[in-house]
């Protein structure tokens, strides 16, 4: 692989030993995939927040790179494993608190900002269209690829790291226009109109054709909380970085021989595959983090009305700020229903205090069965707090 002058100086130690680290992983990255050399990238999305997942070697890890590393480029953070200002509330453990407070700290004297959502590109995280970023967290990289024409592969925790320590990545994968093409057709014939739809293609499609790049025809169109549902759904069961939807996508594609068909029972099927039937004993809604427009929905079915069981509504912080201008947090949070910023129910440690999770979320039903051994429901948002208020 061929190095810039700088780039051959970060590899021999000239700008510190987290830059040299950070070359390291991109040069061998590269060389595995064959890259012919590196790139710049616009922006860094990282995974790997919650220490629930890093634990002490991954904190040790994050502590040994602060000592002298500094992001090149606009950088933001996954979801850490609590809400960083009101964990007490959500039953967070003081012991896991302090070290999750630490992780951040790391993060953040680094250079990151640390907004702790999966839904970056709602809190100023946008690149322009044709862009290469390198980002982690597989909605927020095919809602990127897929939804805002930008270019980047599935990185890891450490990988999307060493990109925003060093503002390179190598040129392989999502990042060539080559690979960026539809594999196959997926024709859908059934009626979409709500997130659980969405979630519900996602699931399909994803089982039908794992890590292939669908052409997607006979969606009508589709709202930025129906894409963001979709994207999680896809990547979670599916494992794509990249979709094609006709009309409604930004980026153009030649058109596949192959083709696969979804039907409305396909569907219908796929949501009884994500209902357990048991009662619940946790409501949590945000996975991904939800929009301002959908925290304005919650806040107004919530108006007047007492929840009765744990409910979560999970946003990023400054989605929060916003909200609570526009009075909807206060009416959420009179209805008894908690604001759990920076966090979700995926990344949280809550394994062991809930049984049964309902949510909107297909990829909420995944990590929530697969992670935390729950029941899981799979509803409606109005059909959530319907249930969770009466």
């Amino acid at each position: 692989m061929q190095l810039t002058k700088e780039e051959q100086e970060m590899l021999d130690g000239k700008y510190g030993n987290a830059v040299k680290s950070s070359m390291n992983i991109l040069v061998s990255l590269g060389e595995i995939f064959g890259a012919k050399r590196l790139i710049d990238v616009a922006s860094v999305q990282i995974a790997g927040v919650s220490y629930h997942n890093l634990g002490d070697a991954g904190l040790d890890y994050l502590a040994d790179l602060a000592k002298d590393g500094k992001v090149r480029v606009l950088t933001t953070l996954n979801p850490a494993g609590m809400d960083m200002e009101n964990w007490k509330a959500l039953g967070i453990p003081e012991d896991f608190a302090d070290k999750q407070i630490k992780v951040i700290e790391a993060f953040k004297k680094m250079g990151v900002v640390t907004t702790c959502t999966c839904t970056p590109y709602f809190i100023g995280n946008v690149p322009h269209y044709g862009q290469n970023v390198s980002w982690a967290e597989s909605s927020a990289v095919c809602y990127a690829n897929s939804v805002l024409g930008l270019k980047t592969n599935r990185e890891g925790g450490p990988s999307a790291l060493a990109s925003a320590l060093t503002g390179k990545t190598p040129e392989f994968g999502m990042h060539l226009d080559e690979n960026r093409q539809a594999e196959v057709i997926v024709n859908v014939d059934a009626g979409m109109e709500t997130i659980t739809d969405f979630g519900a293609l996602g699931y399909v499609i994803g089982k039908k054709i794992g890590k292939k790049i669908a052409l997607i025809r006979g969606i009508e169109k589709a709202s930025v909380e129906q894409l963001k549902s979709f994207c999680a759904s896809i990547a979670t069961y599916g494992g794509t970085a990249l979709f094609h939807m006709e009309g409604i996508t930004p980026n153009k594609t030649t058109v596949p021989k192959d083709s696969v068909d979804v039907s409305q029972p396909e569907l219908d099927k796929a949501k009884e595959e994500m209902n357990d039937g048991e009662e619940p004993d946790i409501y949590a809604i945000g996975c991904p983090h939800l929009s301002l427009k959908e925290v304005e929905d919650i806040a107004k079915r919530l108006e007047g009305k007492k929840v009765k069981k744990e409910m979560w509504i999970c946003v990023a912080r400054p989605i929060k700020r916003t909200a609570e201008q526009m009075g909807y947090i206060k009416t959420i949070e009179d209805s008894g229903a908690k604001i759990a910023c920076d966090t979700c129910m995926v990344v949280a440690p809550i394994k062991g205090r809930f049984k049964c999770l309902a949510t909107d979320s297909a990829k909420g039903c995944f990590y929530g069965r697969g992670k935390n051994s729950f029941k899981v429901v799979f509803r409606e948002i109005p059909e959530l707090i319907e249930e969770a208020t009466k």
